[in-house]
């Protein structure tokens, strides 16, 4: 996987992916997502006005992010659910000490994944066209001459960039819900400034990433703040620790979107060449919906306990139950 690798052959794989989401790649996705989340917040109004509350988690952050990512990638909406559902069973191989069920779950999810994801890159390649897969064996086929080769490295990517973008921009869209209702003064006064989404997410992502912890293997021996680490040895780093570091951060405890330079004070989406891949989409999708759910829920409120999924390191959202009024 992408994540794990280092040069040259993390230079080459991140090379064949190219800028997938410039900035006119964005503007062509817009349009179509903020469709999407007109439509899932139709949804969430008509159960909240059916039965009292309804799961965010569920009926919008879990639909609007396979849908961005099934839009782009040309999936049939189809398997939209069980693409979900293999992303969610696989993540728990990034667990920080994954327990035996958690790793058989990961396996079977991961075998779900392969063959789900080899197949769709055979359709292309059977059928290829004007889409972003069909670029990548293009591009492959002129990197590997070994054609079976080529196909094996567009799965491997396309399998990580969907299970990375499912579980944390989901995560994300239901951070930005359940840290707004519990921090009511930020969230009215976003309410009266609503141009101020964007910094509202930047400081969502910095005070409580999707991604709090990841794990590295020293590829040599080294020395890391005065502690010696052996080469091989692995180094889980602290995400979320490191966005509240006070030397980096004023005040980082405090959830302030006034904040200065908050897109400039967070590793939410990591650095250096393993800075996340998909930032902009994440970025776009989580200011789109947010300025969408304080232009028509400005009563939301969290109306029950959110619960997660048992994990440490990608947190995920079981349910979150809102309503109005």
């Amino acid at each position: 996987m992408l994540q794990g690798l280092n040069p040259p052959e993390h230079t080459r794989a991140r090379r064949s992916i190219g800028n997938i989401f410039d900035r006119r790649t964005l503007e062509k996705l817009r349009t179509p997502i903020a469709a999407t989340v007109e439509e899932l917040l139709d949804t969430l109004e008509e159960r909240i006005r059916e039965e009292g509350e309804a799961d965010f988690s569920v009926l919008v952050s879990e639909e609007l992010t396979i849908a961005a990512m099934g839009h782009w990638l040309g999936i049939p909406r189809a398997d939209y659910a069980l693409v979900r559902s293999l992303s969610h069973a696989h993540i728990y191989a990034q667990e920080l000490l994954p327990t035996p069920s958690q790793l058989a779950t990961a396996n079977v999810g991961m075998l779900g994944m392969r063959e789900y994801f080899t197949n769709l890159v055979k359709d292309r390649r059977e059928n290829p066209g004007d889409d972003v897969i069909s670029g990548w064996i293009r591009t492959w086929d002129e990197l590997e001459p070994d054609r079976e080769s080529a196909d094996h490295h567009v799965y491997l990517l396309v399998m990580f960039i969907v299970g990375a973008a499912l579980e944390t921009t989901s995560t994300l869209l239901s951070n930005l819900v359940w840290t707004l209702d519990q921090h009511p003064d930020q969230r009215a006064w976003l309410l009266e400034n609503p141009h101020e989404v964007p910094r509202a997410v930047e400081e969502v992502l910095r005070f409580d990433p999707p991604v709090h912890v990841t794990t590295r293997a020293a590829a040599r021996d080294m020395v890391v703040g005065g502690v010696p680490i052996a080469r091989d040895e692995l180094v889980h780093t602290l995400i979320a620790s490191a966005n509240r570091d006070p030397a980096r951060t004023t005040d980082p405890d405090t959830f302030d979107i006034r904040r200065e330079g908050g897109h400039l004070s967070h590793l939410a989406f990591g650095g250096g060449i393993h800075y996340c891949i998909g930032a902009g989409m994440a970025r776009m999708e989580a200011q789109l919906l947010l300025s969408a759910v304080i232009r028509r829920f400005p009563t939301l409120r969290v109306s029950a306990q959110p619960q997660w999924e048992p994990r440490v390191a990608f947190r995920h959202y079981t349910a979150l139950p809102v309503t109005t009024g």
